[in-house]
């Protein structure tokens, strides 16, 4: 298959009836379907594909009431299509609305004694006081895409202030790389996990964000900093196959496509815009990634290989037991790097 009929049956397997499978039933509000939609946005961007957006309203109309629901950081992930959708459809309750969680996670989500996003979740789990690496994917892209859609420096500014910490506190100081979360009550790193998904959730989010802000506020030298540190440390964790193990620093664990989807995207959203040089080490290292996860679609548009929902475990070896299973998370990150790709292919 062409990469675009590749895009095409990753999309298409999203979108079936999935009822009752957690990792790919669609309709329901969190960061799992969220994800999702995040990506058959940027497949609708790159490819122009009106039965894409169609099918982005319709979720919308169907899910709608939804929004009413508890707020969490983990449910936000759905309400980053919204000021596409407002910029595209001209419907003020897609502004409204954006605008309404814009305002509640400025005033009222809850945050650790660093001001970050404290990481809350629609399951039946607390975990006080910790900043896990998701929340720029799930929360602050949508901060930051609301932003732009406003013209609030204010919404930019906290935005790039979440980045800030949230790279301060995660990143490994010696190899660049992020751990998995941080525990601001016992000061460390709980497992201490270098957890690929959980680079990924920033490699990629991280020049989305930019993008947004930056025609707001000036992006200081420190984000474009930390974020090359972060870059040059992922290349030197892939393995010979493209892809990186499921806790990085441990090439004896399984691969995990979805994690190694989301680094080559943000490789090429990094290069894109120029929060990375364009260079052969980069583009290598994206290429490499592409034709891996590639490898990894089945014939019918299935992403394999994609470990399950992951807390931040008690010990690096119990990530190893994470079973894996299709989910839209993983199908959601393969198609960015697919339809991104695309884009620039002409495909």
């Amino acid at each position: 298959m062409t990469l675009s009929n590749t895009a095409q049956k990753v999309w298409q397997e999203m979108m079936q009836d999935h009822t009752g499978n957690w990792g790919m039933d669609i309709e329901h509000w969190d960061w799992v379907p969220g994800v999702g939609l995040i990506a058959m946005l940027d497949y609708y961007e790159a490819t122009g594909k009106p039965e894409v957006l169609s099918y982005l309203k319709q979720w919308i109309e169907r899910n709608k009431e939804k929004t009413k629901g508890t707020k969490v950081i983990n449910s936000i992930a759905p309400f980053a299509i919204f000021p596409a959708l407002y910029r595209l459809e001209e419907d003020v309750w897609f502004r409204d609305e954006a605008v309404r969680i814009a305002e509640w996670m400025i005033a009222e989500a809850p945050r650790t004694r660093e001001m970050a996003f404290e990481h809350t979740v629609t399951e039946n789990a607390v975990f006080s006081e910790q900043v896990w690496a998701d929340t720029l994917f799930m929360a602050v892209l949508f901060l930051a895409r609301t932003a732009s859609l406003v013209g609030s420096a204010k919404y930019a500014e906290e935005a790039l202030q979440q980045v800030l910490i949230h790279l301060s506190v995660l990143q490994d100081e010696s190899s660049g790389v992020l751990f998995h979360g941080w525990n601001c009550d016992s000061a460390d790193h709980m497992s201490a996990a270098r957890w690929t998904r959980a680079n990924a959730w920033v490699a990629a989010g991280v020049p989305l964000i930019v993008k947004e802000i930056g025609q707001l506020i000036p992006v200081p030298a420190e984000l474009k900093e930390r974020y090359e540190r972060l870059i040059s440390g992922l290349i030197s964790y892939q393995q010979e196959d493209g892809l990186w193990s499921t806790v990085m620093d441990h090439p004896e664990f399984y691969r995990e496509v979805s994690g190694s989807a989301g680094i080559g995207y943000g490789i090429r959203k990094a290069m894109e815009i120029g929060l990375i040089e364009r260079n052969d080490r980069h583009q290598s290292a994206a290429d490499r990634a592409l034709a891996a996860v590639l490898s990894s679609i089945s014939e019918d548009g299935v992403v394999s290989g994609v470990s399950g929902g992951t807390p931040v475990m008690k010990s690096i070896a119990a990530y190893q037991e994470i079973p894996q299973y299709p989910t839209l998370y993983g199908q959601g990150l393969a198609l960015m790097l697919l339809a991104d790709t695309c884009r620039d292919s002409g495909e």
